[in-house]
């Protein structure tokens, strides 16, 4: 199987990775935090306190957890951003796989914490 050809994506036989542009590495960082703001609503909705004493206090700040937890989101896709137009792409990416698995593990508690919920 040959190379495939894509502006943006490097992909190739073998143990080669699929490489990204930075601006799609941005978009990845910025749709990550979207998600985390999702998961931890529901785990809020679901009674279960905000683990992060930083976002705690901001939603304690704000009086709403979602204009505490879009602060701090906000705040997020500055540094985001500045990583990027600084060229320090590398530590996005970490972030990304940082945010990537917390995703997964907000989302695998909410499955778990749902299945032994009782039902109505």
């Amino acid at each position: 199987m040959g190379l495939m050809a894509h502006p943006q994506v490097s992909i190739g036989a073998g143990n080669q990775a699929i490489r990204l542009s930075s601006a799609r590495i941005l978009l990845v960082f910025a749709y990550l935090q979207a998600l985390d703001v999702m998961t931890t609503l529901a785990f809020l909705l679901a009674g279960v306190q905000e683990a992060n004493p930083l976002v705690r206090q901001t939603i304690a700040w704000t009086g709403s957890p979602l204009a505490g937890l879009l602060l701090v989101k906000f705040a997020a896709l500055l540094l985001g951003l500045y990583c990027w137009a600084s060229g320090r792409v590398r530590l996005l990416q970490r972030a990304n796989i940082f945010f990537a698995a917390l995703v997964a593990w907000n989302l695998c508690c909410l499955v778990l914490g749902l299945g032994r919920a009782p039902h109505a």
